[in-house]
């Protein structure tokens, strides 16, 4: 789905990942579970591309729905994925620690599983090989990805400022709707490794200059980071 210029998101307010394209090619954000693949795919024919295409996969973190298709892609067809060093062993293992789920409401928590079942989340292929980024580094990828580190969620949580597409990829840093409740709006996102320090790494995008902030769970908002990280903390202190 096209939200802007250079912009669309694969998936939905349930699990999303997100494309960048750009005259020098396309840079994934996240590759949300693996049934994505066929909503790659469908989105690559609309732009009247293809895999090749693809310079980069960049990873917010390494849980195991937002790695979803990124073994195939990088197997396959030869595409590298990124990957905080903090969280390389995540997206390689699937070794992470044990959270505190937080509240839940049946509704929200079972049509999160059931839509993981059915784009095959089950079945995630962890990466077999990923090259190792750091706080501030600009990749040489299309848009020229500035990587924010964001730890909390998971110590090496990224929010990914693209320029070009005036965007701030977060992944699970926030989330707009919470997959356990239901509750729509900014909030801190559930299976946070640690939560107080994933809240005060909010204070690191606020000054970035972007007009939409993407998380991978909830509906992409339309408004500046530092807006954004205002509202998220508004919400944990209610």
């Amino acid at each position: 789905m096209k939200l802007a210029p250079h912009l669309h998101r694969l998936g939905n307010d349930l699990v999303a990942c997100y494309l960048v394209d750009t005259d020098q090619g396309i840079t994934l954000i996240d590759a949300g579970l693996p049934g994505h693949w066929r909503d790659l795919q469908r989105e690559l024919r609309a732009l009247g591309k293809s895999v090749d295409d693809i310079r980069g996969l960049v990873l917010t973190h390494g849980d195991s729905d937002h790695i979803g298709f990124a073994e195939r892609l990088r197997s396959a067809h030869g595409v590298p994925v990124f990957v905080h060093a903090a969280d390389a062993v995540r997206a390689r293992t699937g070794d992470k620690p044990k959270v505190a789920v937080g509240p839940m409401r049946l509704g929200p928590t079972l049509g999160f599983f059931s839509y993981s079942i059915r784009k095959n989340g089950l079945r995630t292929r962890y990466v077999g090989e990923v090259t190792e980024i750091g706080d501030g580094d600009i990749l040489e990828l299309p848009g020229s990805p500035v990587i924010v580190g964001m730890p909390g969620h998971s110590p090496g949580s990224v929010a990914v400022h693209v320029p070009i597409a005036d965007a701030v990829f977060v992944g699970d840093a926030l989330t707009t709707r919470h997959v356990l409740t239901g509750r729509e709006g900014p909030q801190p996102a559930p299976f946070t490794d640690d939560p107080a320090e994933a809240l005060s790494s909010l204070d690191r995008i606020a000054g970035l200059s972007a007009s939409w902030v993407l998380p991978g769970h909830g509906a992409p908002w339309r408004t500046s980071p530092a807006h954004v990280s205002k509202a998220v903390q508004h919400a944990t202190v209610r």
